[in-house]
């Protein structure tokens, strides 16, 4: 996980008129059936990325989120030591498992969640265990179990968990919104495509601002 000095997100909201969002923002603010999921964003893989921009947008989700009503769940990844959970044929997350060492082990720092996202007792922490939010975890029996029909995606990276986990809830039938600027990537090139041309085939995206802005405009319905 090499650390690198681009902030992909940064570019995002520059292009949001492009993207036709404000209809897909009101959309996923419903609140009825939307779940705001946070992924990845755990201080052992924080550490490769550069994501100030990223993470204080997705801190004002979150709060936005609360403060609607709709419910926040955090994914993280976790795994036991010596990394039982993965199969010697995956050769992808092995390299990612050594590359990470102790940081994605049940109890180490590294697991634990950015502070900046203030994560309440009552907000559930899924601990997955591959890329995708869905893969090793309840997640579904979580979002099934709630009623959830609308996700809404922030995560890092932008080409790992948010890119596996909207595949994964498109075929799963959920409807999607991706908040742009709450994604961040090592490659801004590939945040950007993957932005532009790949997640609008199954999901609606948007920034936060125009999340946020669809969720003041429903009035009392999300209160």
């Amino acid at each position: 996980m090499t650390p690198t000095h681009t902030d992909s997100s940064s570019r995002a909201s520059t292009d949001a008129s492009t993207r036709a969002a404000a209809p897909a923002a009101a959309r996923a603010a419903e609140p009825t059936a939307t779940a705001l999921l946070l992924m990845d964003y755990q201080q052992g893989i924080l550490a490769g990325f550069e994501t100030a921009t990223a993470l204080t947008a997705a801190a004002r989700a979150a709060r936005a989120a609360r403060a609607h009503g709709v419910p926040v769940v955090f994914v993280r990844a976790a795994f036991r030591p010596g990394f039982p959970e993965l199969s010697a044929s995956n050769a992808g997350f092995q390299a990612l498992a050594a590359q990470a060492g102790d940081r994605l082990l049940i109890g180490n720092p590294g697991t634990e969640l950015a502070a900046e996202l203030e994560r309440r007792d009552d907000e559930p922490l899924v601990t997955k265990k591959r890329i995708g939010a869905f893969a090793g975890s309840d997640l579904e029996v979580l979002l099934r179990a709630s009623g959830a029909r609308r996700l809404v995606l922030a995560g890092v990276a932008t080409a790992g968990v948010v890119l596996t986990t909207v595949r994964m809830a498109a075929d799963m039938d959920f409807e999607l919104t991706v908040l742009a600027d709450a994604c961040a990537d090592r490659s801004p090139e590939v945040h950007e495509v993957l932005m532009d041309s790949v997640f609008p085939r199954q999901a609606d995206v948007a920034t936060v601002a125009e999340w946020t802005a669809a969720l003041a405009g429903a009035g009392n319905g999300l209160a």
